[in-house]
């Protein structure tokens, strides 16, 4: 983060080994995934792969987008 951008870097929202592990990943995402009827999912590089194959609600085909 700079003087020339107010808004901190998103957190990736992942778990490393699994949902009830408490271990959050804490990377800087890069990808927000849609989702049906939930919010949308914000995750590291390192994720975007087991959330678009394993997460609930994913759409298909995916859509995703690129957060800086």
């Amino acid at each position: 983060m700079t003087a020339a951008d107010p808004t901190p870097a998103l957190r990736c929202a992942s778990r490393h080994s699994g949902p009830r592990d408490g271990e959050e990943c804490g990377a800087r995402a890069r990808f927000e995934i849609a989702c049906h009827a939930r919010p949308p999912l914000i995750v590291c590089p390192q994720h975007l792969g087991p959330a678009l194959l394993l997460a609930d609600g994913v759409l298909w085909p995916p859509e995703i987008t690129l957060v800086r």
